[in-house]
C-alpha cells in the first residue's frame, strides 16, 4: 500500500509522519519551488500540542517557540492599557498543555520535516499534480514533472486553492468578503519583543495595526486594515499606517506579506472513492483565532491510521469524523471575525472554545464515551518510573486501560490500579488516583483508545 500527498503544509507533513511510522510508503510533494518562509499560522492550540507529543516533535516546538505574551494597547501613540487574549491556564493531570504556544508556521513546517526526514522521507518540490484518474485499485496521477504516479490513495492537502478539490468537482462552499482587506507579514520592528502591540486612534479592533513577537526570530508579525486608496503590500505601506497612529516605531525590513480576505468555506465532500482532501483544501478559515493550522493537523492524524489501516469503515469515518469537526470550528473563527467587524470590545478576547480540547467524535451520550479525547494522567510503571498515559499512548497503536483488574492478554494492554491493588500481566500504578477521576472509572472498566488519541469503546464492569 502506498499513498501521494499533495502539499507539503502542516496538514501533508503531519499525514506523511504519520504513514511513515506505520511503515506504509508514502510520497510528498508541492507546487513551491523553495519552502514557505513567513509566520502565516502562529498559534498552536493545546490539542495540537497533544498531537505534536505522539508524533515526537513536542519538545521542538516548544524550545522553538514561546508562549503568547501580553498585548500593550496604544491610543493616538499614548499607552493606555495592558490586554491577554485568555487568562493563562494552569497544567492539570488531564491536560498538560492547556494553553497556546506561539511559533512561526515556517518554523513548525521545518520541524515537521526534519521529523519526516527520519524516516527517510522528502518533500519534493517544484512538482505539482496536473492530473489524476482513479479506479478500483488505486489512483494513477500525472505531475508536472511528466511522471505518472501509481498509489493506493492520493491526499489532496494543497490549499484553498486545490487542484484536487477542483479536478473532483466538489463544491467549496462559503463566502468570500471583498469589502474586508487586511495586510499580514513579518516585520522587524524596533519594540520590545516581551509583549505584543495594538496601536489605533480609536478603540476599535478594525482600526487598529497589531504587531506580535515572533518566538525565534527577530520578527513581529503584523495585521493592518487596507482601504481603497491602499495599492501596495510594501514596507512604506505598513510604516504609514503606524505613522498614522502616531505609533512613533520605525520598521527596518520586511520579511513576508499577504494581502488577506475574510473567506469562510467548507467542502460538501472530504472524499471520493481513493481520493481524500485534507487541511485549506477541506475548509479555509479567517486567521482569527487561530483554528486553521490547528484543524489541518487534525484532519492529518484523524486520517493517518485509518489509511494505514485501510478497512472501509474506518475510511468512510473520516469524512463523518472530520467534516463535522470543521463546520463547528469555522463558526468559531466567523464568530470572532465578526467580533472584529463589529468593533467589539472582547474581539481580541478568547475563550475555550479555541483550544480544540473539546473536540468529540461521540457517537452516544456520558461522561466519557467513544469519540471523546482520551485524557492523560501521571502514573507509575510496575519498577516505579514515573510515566503518564500519553507515554503509553504514544506510538501508532492502539491502546487498553483496564481500570482495577487484569488487562487482556493483548499488545499495548495495560491493568490501570490504585495503590494496594495488585494484577497478574502488564500493569501501571496511578498513585494518586487521577487516571481513575479522568476516565470516571470504577474497577472493571476498560476503554479502548484509538491510536489519535480518542477513546474507541468503553465498557462497563458487569
Amino acid at each position: 500500500m502506498n499513498v501521494l500527498i499533495a502539499g507539503a503544509g502542516p496538514t501533508g507533513l503531519t499525514l506523511a509522519i504519520e504513514l511513515a511510522r506505520r511503515d506504509v510508503e508514502v510520497r510528498i510533494v508541492d507546487k513551491s519551488t523553495e519552502y514557505f518562509a513567513g509566520s502565516r499560522g502562529d498559534g498552536i492550540q493545546p490539542r495540537t500540542l497533544e498531537v505534536f507529543d505522539d508524533l515526537g516533535v513536542l519538545d521542538a516546538v516548544l524550545a522553538a517557540g514561546g508562549p503568547p505574551v501580553p498585548m500593550r494597547v496604544h491610543l493616538r501613540g499614548e499607552f493606555v492599557q495592558e490586554r491577554r487574549m485568555a487568562p493563562p491556564r494552569e497544567p492539570t493531570p488531564a491536560v498538560p498543555y492547556p494553553n497556546p504556544w506561539m511559533l512561526g508556521q515556517s518554523q513548525t513546517e521545518g520541524i515537521l520535516r526534519d521529523r519526516l526526514a527520519e524516516f527517510g522521507v522528502h518533500v519534493e518540490l517544484a512538482t505539482e499534480v496536473v492530473s489524476f484518474e482513479q479506479d478500483a485499485d488505486g489512483v494513477s496521477t500525472t505531475l508536472s514533472t511528466g511522471e505518472v504516479v501509481r498509489s493506493s490513495y492520493l491526499v489532496g492537502a494543497d490549499g484553498g486553492r486545490s487542484v484536487v478539490r477542483k479536478t473532483l468537482g466538489i463544491a467549496f462552499e462559503g463566502t468570500t468578503d471583498e469589502s474586508i482587506r487586511m495586510l499580514l507579514g513579518d516585520v522587524a520592528a524596533d519594540l520590545d519583543p516581551a509583549y505584543g502591540y495594538w496601536f489605533a486612534n480609536e478603540l476599535d479592533p478594525r482600526s487598529g495595526v497589531m504587531l506580535s513577537p515572533l518566538p525565534g526570530t527577530d520578527l513581529f508579525q503584523f495585521g493592518a486594515p487596507l482601504t481603497e486608496d491602499d495599492s501596495s503590500a510594501a514596507l512604506g505601506t505598513l510604516q504609514a499606517k503606524l505613522d498614522e497612529r502616531s505609533a512613533g516605531v520605525r520598521l527596518t525590513r520586511l520579511a513576508w506579506s499577504t494581502v488577506w480576505r475574510p473567506n469562510v468555506r467548507l467542502a460538501e465532500r472530504f472524499r471520493a472513492g481513493r481520493v481524500f482532501l485534507a487541511g485549506d483544501a477541506a475548509h479555509v478559515h479567517p486567521p482569527t483565532g487561530g483554528q486553521g493550522l490547528n484543524t489541518g493537523v487534525q484532519d492529518a492524524y484523524n486520517l493517518g491510521w485509518k489509511l494505514a489501516d485501510g478497512s472501509p469503515e474506518l475510511l468512510d469515518s473520516y469524512e463523518a469524523e472530520r467534516r463535522e469537526v470543521a463546520a463547528r470550528v469555522l463558526g468559531v473563527s466567523t464568530g470572532i471575525m465578526r467580533k472584529y467587524a463589529e468593533g467589539a470590545d472582547d474581539a481580541h478576547e478568547r475563550g475555550e472554545n479555541t483550544l480544540q480540547l473539546d473536540i468529540s467524535y461521540r457517537t452516544s451520550t456520558g461522561k466519557l464515551v467513544a469519540g471523546d479525547r482520551a485524557p492523560d494522567a501521571p502514573v507509575v510503571d510496575a519498577n516505579g518510573k514515573a510515566l503518564r498515559l500519553f507515554d503509553l499512548f504514544r506510538g501508532p497503536h492502539a491502546t487498553r486501560l483496564v481500570f482495577g483488574a487484569d488487562a487482556p492478554d493483548e499488545p499495548h494492554a495495560y491493568a490501570v490500579l490504585r495503590s494496594g491493588q495488585t494484577a497478574s500481566d502488564t500493569y501501571v500504578v496511578d498513585e494518586q488516583g487521577h487516571a481513575f477521576a479522568a476516565y470516571d472509572a470504577a474497577d472493571g472498566v476498560s476503554v479502548l483508545v484509538r491510536p489519535d488519541g480518542y477513546v474507541s469503546s468503553r465498557a462497563e464492569p458487569r
